[in-house]
């Protein structure tokens, strides 16, 4: 697979290469209109020298458009600056009839148009619209008169310039996003890479330690809680790591939640990112973790949890569920008159912000269980 800058470098090669076929073939053309008038003109011999001239510029601007990987504004601006200077040459090789009676082609007539196209390939809309206004107006200019025939090259020169331009802009934000979105691909699959080492390591002895510690009791017991504090920190370290997000400032839930996962809780995603905005991946990822925490700290030794990730298209589910001891009746309420929040406030606020709803089911023996619903495009986090 290419590189996130190989994406981008290769974006408008084909924009690049159709340019410089563009100027091959109307440079055929115009020497086929000289070739008509030969006759006919003020001064045949600078006529092919002109055409001449214009040939060597076609092979000089293809070369340099399709080698260079950044093509300079300057260079742009003399060919622009070079296309003028041969229009104006036509004044010198037509006769004054041919000029205002006759109508005959200018010397260069159509191969001009391919300089609107590099400007539109350079700098967008903008450049195309540019250059497509400077080569009608010096269309005016040789001509010295306005008719309805110049005036309708001055609106397909423009036309194509925005045209042009408006594909090389959406080719440049599409290499863009791709490019992004590989660079996100890359730093989810090297951060899931870690996880499973921190885990299959790491987390799996501080786990342990802390199973065996309770079990063993005295200063083991002391241990056992300072191993899974440390457990629990280090599993949000890596949940808290920033994940890069997309064009639109999206980011895939799914390896937030992931890195939770252990020998006691339990993690089911879709196979599919989970597009939300960034901020509420991170909150939604905290939510998971503090009520992770909860159960650590309030469940039982032997209580285990299931986290369970949904998209439902408009909104995205997430379900934290645990058979432990429960809460008693009128428990949270209590707390919350003593003045200790505690985690169930903090997490029906955290989702209140993000414009979506926290349902807690629990009881005595019967488990506690969170079930939280944020819009897939909800309200943007301060």
């Amino acid at each position: 697979m290419s590189s996130p800058r190989a994406v981008r470098k290769d974006a408008l090669k084909p924009l690049w290469r159709a340019a410089a076929l563009l100027r091959v073939i109307t440079w055929l053309f115009a020497a086929g209109v000289v070739l008509a008038h030969a006759g006919e003109y003020a001064s045949t011999v600078l006529a092919w020298v002109t055409i001449g001239a214009m040939a060597c510029w076609t092979v000089a601007t293809s070369v340099y458009y399709l080698r260079r990987s950044k093509v300079a504004l300057w260079f742009t601006l003399l060919d622009l600056g070079v296309c003028c200077g041969v229009m104006c040459v036509s004044r010198l090789v037509l006769t004054h009839d041919q000029l205002t009676v006759q109508v005959v082609p200018l010397v260069p007539t159509v191969w001009v148009t391919a300089v609107v196209a590099v400007g539109a390939v350079r700098s967008g809309m903008i450049g195309g619209t540019v250059f497509g206004t400077v080569i009608a107006a010096f269309n005016y200019g040789v001509r010295g008169y306005f008719d309805t025939d110049l005036t309708r090259d001055f609106v397909l020169l423009v036309g194509v310039g925005f045209v042009v331009g408006l594909a090389s802009t959406t080719s440049k934000q599409s290499a863009e996003r791709l490019a992004m979105a590989m660079r996100a691909e890359a730093a989810t699959a090297e951060r899931e890479r870690l996880a499973r080492t921190i885990h299959d390591s790491v987390l799996q002895v501080l786990a342990r330690v802390r199973k065996r510690g309770r079990e063993l009791g005295g200063e083991a017991a002391e241990l056992a809680e300072l191993a899974g504090t440390q457990e629990v920190a280090l599993r949000a370290l890596v949940a808290a790591a920033p994940l890069e997000s997309t064009a639109n400032g999206q980011a895939d839930l799914r390896p937030r939640i992931q890195v939770l996962a252990t020998d006691r809780y339990q993690v089911a995603v879709p196979a599919t990112p989970v597009l939300v905005p960034e901020c509420a991946a991170a909150e939604l990822a905290y939510l998971v973790r503090e009520a992770l925490e909860n159960v650590d700290r309030h469940a039982g030794d032997d209580a285990r949890a299931w986290v369970l990730v949904e998209d439902l298209g408009d909104e995205v589910v997430v379900s934290v569920r645990d058979d432990g001891v429960g809460i008693a009746a009128g428990r949270l309420d209590d707390a919350e008159a003593q003045g200790r929040l505690g985690v169930a406030r903090s997490i029906r606020g955290r989702v209140a912000e993000l414009g979506g709803t926290a349902t807690l089911e629990t009881g005595p023996g019967l488990g506690t269980e969170w079930e939280v619903r944020v819009p897939m495009r909800g309200r943007n986090c301060g």
